[in-house]
């Protein structure tokens, strides 16, 4: 099962994304852990990326394509995935396309997590992170046992820089003109699914669930 989660920053679709990844044992890819990871060790391409995701940019599709592409080529991905993350744009679903296409497979689901963004400004302003192992949290849904403090390493959190009201609504702007498209998409390749992302996380997980069978 070949899996794209589509929806706002903030939707939720990464947390379903875990969820899919360990009900169906398929490797849960998301482009934002890999752009943190390459940040927080120095790279170049995590310079580059944290450049456009400090203004609430989306990183430029040549940054991104590639390394996708390269990661879902790996041994853990015979079985399937769940792409969180990617693609957000036309040319990034297109390249995924023509790359599937190359070895005779193809997206068998893109799943949208439908929020309005009022819910999401409120979401992701509660969000913190740990500035050491980057483990997250929030302050009304999975706030940490001490306040400030990470669980598992004790690091500081810190409201991150992509998480500020005032980028979140930049971020909602650039979704909108440039991912939204990405639905209309997938719904001509048929692969298109919506869920009410709004409710309970178990019952948009149950949703999800009932659309990728057993």
């Amino acid at each position: 099962m070949r899996i794209i989660m589509l929806g706002a920053p903030g939707a939720g679709k990464g947390t379903q994304a875990i969820k899919i990844s360990e009900k169906y044992k398929i490797p849960h890819i998301s482009t934002g852990d890999i752009f943190r990871a390459n940040i927080k060790n120095g790279t170049p391409l995590g310079e580059k990326a944290k450049t456009y995701m400090d203004q609430g940019l989306l990183v430029p599709d040549e940054l991104v394509v590639e390394l996708v592409v390269d990661r879902i080529q790996n041994e853990d991905c015979e079985k399937g995935y769940v792409l969180d993350g990617f693609p957000r744009t036309i040319p990034q679903a297109e390249a995924l396309t023509k790359a599937l296409e190359a070895v005779g497979q193809k997206i068998d689901f893109a799943i949208d997590v439908e929020v309005p963004d009022e819910n999401i400004v409120r979401r992701m302003s509660g969000r913190r992170a740990c500035v050491d192992c980057g483990a997250t949290y929030h302050l009304v849904y999975a706030a940490p046992k001490k306040e400030g403090i990470c669980d598992q390493c004790e690091g500081s959190l810190i409201l991150r820089e992509d998480d500020k009201p005032e980028t979140v609504s930049k971020r909602l702007s650039v979704y909108h003109e440039q991912t939204q498209p990405l639905i209309d998409y997938y719904s001509n390749a048929g692969a298109l699914k919506s869920v009410d992302g709004t409710i309970d996380i178990e019952d948009v997980f149950q949703a999800i669930v009932e659309i990728l069978g057993a």
